[in-house]
């Protein structure tokens, strides 16, 4: 898979090398009024050209949506723009580790002042700057914010006569329960997810241990991690998980009503109601319960993304401007409603009442926030992460010798780093 990811930015960098000579379309350095948004995800393409048409309405600044739906394509695409003339003027990243990574290559836009004017005016929330400070500057802007909850087929837990669960007890008789009836309790994979359950596992256990990982302070290798791992092989062995290799989307899964449940980011919303799915009548979603019930606060994995511009955009300004309109009210509204997921401009109202559920949650005082795993560990320390999480949903017996890859990665990383 590695070597696949390698020829992949080979691949997309000698493509670009040629366009870049090929053509000047994309090279124009000011005056735009049409800007590209390149992007990772590719299914969110009608509700980008929604905004595009709103910030021509609003701001006489258009955008177009040009989306990626292969992760190491778009991301071999963007790293490669920096070598090229050929740069997008908007582009989505990753917070934690992979956006320092980029900042730290002087390639991202300072975009402070913007900060300073959103949490000034209400629009975005000051505890949301820290994921995107470095160095007491503000990179990039919030594309979109997501805790991460279960999301659960009200029809097979009403046959079941089950209630969402409030301790991980409960959710474990729920998984007995779905069993006996022929239901898979919940969705599992070997793909890009593979670290899912990993992260729930881990960050509901302990939650110091999870974020140390992030660090370097504590191993793959630890006891604790190894523990978790072996309730993870548990839940395997015990049946509980769906099959890692279905391509099936796990949408339709769960729609099918083979699965029950699924761990997702809220924006997995969008995949419930576009295969037809009502939220609230449908589906419903839950805050997923701490594995270890001494931990006081409820830990909820949280992620955002970011809308980048880069400090050699082609019209800078340009992007800025979008950057900032991009905040306001009238356009998290449409891009929060369109989607049906919450915002990261507090002043938006969510009407679906599920989300406001959760987005309420989020901010209460028994509450903890915590960093997804995408974004907790550096670029190469996910690359062997996902390798070795999708590699043991297919052979959970293995999962010492995964741990043991994956810390000779993650040794030789922050060995380069100076750890």
């Amino acid at each position: 898979m590695r070597r696949t990811r390698l020829l992949t930015a080979v691949v997309v960098t000698a493509a670009l090398a040629l366009s870049a000579c090929g053509s000047g379309g994309d090279t124009k350095t000011e005056g735009k009024t049409q800007l590209k948004l390149y992007n990772d995800k590719g299914a969110w393409s009608p509700y980008f050209k929604e905004i595009g048409t709103l910030s021509q309405q609003q701001i006489g600044l258009g955008m177009e949506p040009v989306g990626y739906t292969d992760a190491n394509t778009y991301d071999a695409f963007i790293k490669a723009s920096f070598r090229t003339n050929v740069k997008p003027d908007l582009f989505t990243w990753h917070t934690g580790a992979q956006l320092a990574e980029i900042v730290k290559a002087g390639q991202v836009a300072d975009t402070s002042s913007l900060w300073s004017d959103a949490v000034g005016k209400g629009y975005l929330p000051e505890s949301l700057k820290q994921y995107y400070t470095f160095d007491g500057k503000q990179y990039c802007v919030p594309l979109n914010v997501a805790y991460w909850v279960m999301f659960y087929n009200k029809k097979v837990f009403d046959d079941a006569g089950l209630q969402p669960p409030k301790t991980w007890a409960d959710m474990m008789d729920a998984a007995v329960k779905l069993k006996a009836k022929g239901v898979t309790p919940f969705y599992g994979t070997s793909q890009l997810f593979s670290f899912v359950w990993f992260q729930q596992l881990l960050i509901g256990q302990d939650p110091q241990l999870y974020n140390d990982l992030g660090t370097g302070k504590a191993k793959f290798t630890d006891p604790g991690v190894v523990k978790v791992m072996e309730q993870w092989k548990s839940l395997i062995d015990s049946g509980y998980m769906s099959d890692p290799g279905d391509k099936t989307e796990p949408q339709e899964l769960l729609k099918s009503g083979k699965v029950a449940m699924a761990p997702f980011g809220t924006w997995f919303n969008t995949s419930m109601t576009q295969v037809g799915l009502k939220p609230g009548t449908d589906y419903g979603m839950f805050t997923i319960p701490n594995l270890n019930p001494a931990n006081t606060k409820n830990t909820l994995l949280f992620e955002s993304g970011p809308l980048c511009v880069l400090d050699k955009a082609p019209d800078k300004a340009a992007s800025l401007k979008f950057a900032q309109w991009w905040l306001e009210p009238a356009a998290q509204e449409k891009w929060a409603t369109s989607r049906g997921d919450v915002s990261a401009n507090p002043k938006v109202t969510i009407p679906d009442p599920a989300l406001n559920a959760i987005n309420q949650s989020a901010g209460g005082s028994d509450v903890a926030l915590a960093s997804r795993f995408f974004e907790l560990v550096p670029a190469p320390v996910l690359t062997a992460a996902l390798d070795a999480f999708g590699a043991f949903t297919v052979k959970p017996a293995d999962y010492q010798k995964q741990l043991a890859t994956l810390q000779k990665a993650a040794d030789d990383y922050w060995a380069k780093a100076g750890k």
